[in-house]
């Protein structure tokens, strides 16, 4: 543990040399306040929910498109940029394993994620709180979207470090980080609205459809806060099209991504050779 610590701290001189902290803290700050001020205040009243409740559904549309390309952003070049540096033999001659390497990295890259997520919907609850005194309501769904929020990039960083060990260059893990971003983000959700015109209310839409939203970490992300939240109406698109999917079958991949992503990258590690 002493030495993911270490990685972690060095990681973490790195993002704040590197600008990203401030990056990550800016970008949360700033479409966090403008969703708050402009996306739920006329809303809010005709839903019959609070304020805060509406815009963890505002935030929760931001989140799943601004959280997992800021996690690539940090991480595709976790590894390929050691290999290109020549630092990663130096690296590996230390008493440390691969996989505490990997983990020291998601701690601080982690580390950075979380600040940002707090700063950015702690300035927009202060503004539901500050124009509607019953917003005190809706802090169960804020909690609940800053930790799967956390969740969220914790796979995508994971998937940052699998394609940054598979790519060897930062130019190539880029490409593939944002190749990923656009396919699980963007031409997922439009390939499956696709498919549900195509099927015409028929077996896809039915049976098929519930699985491949939850086979997505994006869309399991956003179908757990939709569904959970009272600001449920609120919802449009695939989210409110799949509010029939029981919460606990749209937190079970929220949970397993992670795991998954990290265990991926950290066998893809294993393969890459000084």
């Amino acid at each position: 543990m002493t030495r993911i610590l270490a990685t972690a701290k060095t990681e973490l001189r790195i993002a704040i040399r590197n600008r990203w902290v401030l990056i990550a803290l800016i970008l949360m700050a700033v479409f966090s306040l403008v969703l708050a001020a402009v996306g739920s205040a006329p809303t809010s009243g005709g839903l019959g929910v609070d304020r805060l409740s509406v815009t963890v559904a505002s935030l929760t549309s931001l989140s799943v498109y601004l959280v997992p390309l800021l996690a690539l952003l940090m991480s595709f070049d976790a590894i390929a940029g050691e290999v290109e540096r020549g630092t990663l033999p130096l690296l590996l001659t230390y008493p440390i394993t691969r996989q505490e390497v990997l983990l020291g990295k998601l701690l601080a890259h982690l580390a950075v994620l979380t600040l940002a997520v707090v700063v950015g919907y702690g300035l927009a609850a202060a503004i539901a709180f500050a124009s509607d005194p019953d917003a005190g309501a809706g802090l169960a769904a804020l909690w609940r979207l800053t930790w799967t929020s956390v969740l969220l990039g914790a796979t995508f960083l994971g998937a940052g470090y699998g394609l940054s060990a598979l790519a060897r260059r930062p130019s190539g893990a880029a490409g593939l980080a944002i190749g990923l971003w656009l396919g699980l983000v963007v031409l997922y959700d439009l390939a499956l609205l696709a498919a549900i015109v195509a099927d015409g209310g028929g077996w896809f839409t039915t049976d098929v459809f519930p699985y491949a939203l939850l086979a997505n970490p994006a869309d399991a992300f956003r179908l757990f806060n939709l569904t959970a939240s009272g600001a449920m109406a609120a919802a449009s698109g695939i989210g409110g099209a799949a509010g029939t999917i029981p919460v606990w079958q749209s937190l079970l991949p929220v949970l397993i991504w992670p795991i998954c992503a990290t265990a991926l990258a950290g066998l893809a590690f294993r393969k890459v050779t000084p």
